[in-house]
């Protein structure tokens, strides 16, 4: 297997911010193919546990075997919304030292051309963590409307040239399906007038169509709305984001949950008393020149971090 699908995005800065007690209860909600997982349990002692989870089939049987040699790694196939109940059935809610994010696809899902994420080889239009479960890209784009297709492009993709793709989307499908991944990158050549340097014309539909079939956005959302009731007091919260909106929206989760919630002017109520349950502690945070001359998936990963706080007005 090719080394570079174990080589984790900013391992010693997730490490260094988690802030690994010997004896803590951590959680993964992204494990992948363990390389962050492998890190905390080198950091922890025989009485701290980890907690993974991970929504493709072939990183929970990686987790699997990891969990049968190291009995404090419990893995568990589910999307990382899902973690606040199986912190509460762990009887972990509100003792989690640290929990990681890793967010975005993993090397092993794009390296390969059956998972249909990338167009850098044919196959299938696929697209979702968990082949067996939801309707994947092609599905999708057999049935939405054009303007759902173009409002998915611009929204999580970005794309500037949103409606002549999904203009091309449909009308292409009018004489057949959609199905492989070379089919839709060689519809994106053709749609897009102009090239960014360095970048395919569908890598931003890819990402777009991705993050719909997953619906990686509305997780993110739920996990953080949920979020402080895991954490203990002085636990953290460790994002890598690989993109904009995946770090705008970390980026304002932390900021409002550091602020407080506004309250009506002109109310009698001193500072102390503002509801504030999270502090920045590291962020943002970029691969240096050498990780990303290692591993250049490194290039775009942002960290952040923020701390649980305990005590009036949190």
């Amino acid at each position: 297997m090719d080394q570079r699908e174990h080589i984790p995005v900013l391992l010693g800065e997730s490490m260094q911010a988690l802030g690994i007690i010997a004896d803590g209860i951590y959680v993964d909600g992204t494990f992948g193919r363990g390389g962050h997982a492998r890190a905390i349990l080198e950091r922890l002692g025989s009485d701290g546990r980890l907690l993974a989870c991970d929504r493709d089939p072939d990183a929970v049987a990686e987790g699997r075997r990891l969990a049968e040699a190291d009995p404090r790694l419990r893995i568990f196939q589910a999307p990382f919304s899902h973690l606040p109940e199986l912190a509460r059935a762990e009887g972990l809610a509100g003792r989690i030292n640290g929990l990681l994010l890793d967010l975005g696809v993993s090397s092993p899902q794009l390296d390969r051309a059956e998972r249909g994420f990338s167009f850098s080889a044919d196959g299938p239009l696929d697209m979702r963590m968990d082949p067996q479960s939801g309707e994947s890209a092609a599905q999708w784009l057999a049935r939405a409307s054009e303007g759902d297709i173009a409002r998915v492009l611009q929204d999580f993709g970005e794309e500037r040239f949103a409606r002549r793709i999904a203009r091309a989307i449909c009308e292409t499908r009018q004489a057949q399906p959609i199905a492989t991944t070379g089919a839709l990158a060689r519809l994106c050549e053709r749609a897009v007038p102009t090239r960014e340097p360095g970048k395919h014309p569908a890598t931003r539909t890819f990402q777009a169509l991705r993050i719909q079939v997953n619906g990686e956005l509305d997780q993110l959302h739920d996990l953080l709305g949920r979020v402080c009731e895991l954490l203990a007091v002085g636990g953290r919260l460790v994002v890598i984001s690989f993109h904009s909106l995946e770090d705008r929206i970390v980026k304002r989760f932390i900021r409002d949950e550091s602020r407080g919630r506004p309250l009506p002017k002109g109310l009698p109520v001193r500072d102390a008393q503002i509801l504030r349950r999270l502090r920045p502690v590291v962020g943002p945070v970029r691969a240096s020149a050498a990780e990303v001359d290692a591993n250049p998936r490194a290039r775009s990963a942002v960290l952040r971090a923020a701390e649980r706080l305990g005590g009036a007005g949190s």
